[in-house]
């Protein structure tokens, strides 16, 4: 872990972002468009550093249609080896609905591209069923996982929890599989975090630790896949 770092970043975003925040209007908007502005200080993609444990600024913006479709983009900076790109930018469309009143369904295409870096562009099928507004069960495929023609899947389990104060609380389990061998893993691997978060208007604080099993340490790296402690802000709007 790498307390001091984090605990400057967390002092910066709580300096740098909270005038933004304080800033935004906290009436509700019929606006179609939303949009999120984020500081982190590790950007972990399924347990794995995508910035070699250094803070990321993150960005995304959405269109939702009336009907329960959606487009929109998002973007991070992002450091996994010399020579690898900077910067990752996606795009998604996808679908979701309400099923009753208790269950709701969200299926999306995302595409994964790094500019510089082309060939190791690839789209993903994201499914996510939610139960109660606080269970969800998330499932993806891609059959081109960085480019690299490997069949890759995941799955996730997540629980979130509305606590006093507005608080949230959560804990999440996740588990890759690959098909073929990549950057030398032989074997799937299992990732997991629990985090703590309040709200302040539009503005998010979280606190996380995540973490994956040994075998993520082989193709990833220790340092990249073991024992993180993550502090975030988000701004989110309208």
């Amino acid at each position: 872990m790498k307390l001091p770092p984090l605990a400057c970043c967390l002092s910066l975003l709580l300096l740098g972002v909270a005038p933004l925040a304080q800033a935004q209007d906290e009436e509700a908007s019929t606006s179609p468009f939303s949009g999120t502005f984020a500081v982190t200080s590790d950007y972990l993609f399924r347990g794995i550093s995508q910035t070699n444990e250094e803070p990321a600024f993150q960005a995304g913006l959405t269109y939702e249609a009336p009907f329960g479709f959606y487009v929109g983009a998002w973007t991070s900076n992002v450091d996994v080896g010399e020579g690898d790109p900077d910067w990752e930018v996606d795009g998604f469309v996808g679908y979701k609905t309400a099923l009753g009143t208790k269950w709701d369904v969200d299926v999306l295409v995302n595409r994964y591209q790094y500019p510089g870096a082309g060939e190791t562009n690839y789209n993903e099928l994201i499914t996510k069923t939610t139960f109660l507004k606080t269970y969800s069960v998330t499932v993806a495929y891609t059959d081109d996982l960085y480019g690299t023609k490997t069949d890759g899947y995941y799955y996730a389990l997540d629980g979130n929890w509305k606590l006093p104060y507005d608080l949230t609380f959560g804990v999440h389990a996740g588990h890759t599989v690959y098909t073929s061998s990549l950057n030398q893993v032989d074997h799937d691997y299992n990732d997991f975090g629990v985090n703590v978060g309040k709200t302040f208007g539009p503005l998010g604080l979280s606190v996380g630790y995540y973490d994956t099993s040994k075998a993520a340490e082989f193709g990833f790296g220790r340092q990249n896949s073991q024992n993180h402690l993550v502090a975030t802000a988000t701004v989110t709007w309208p």
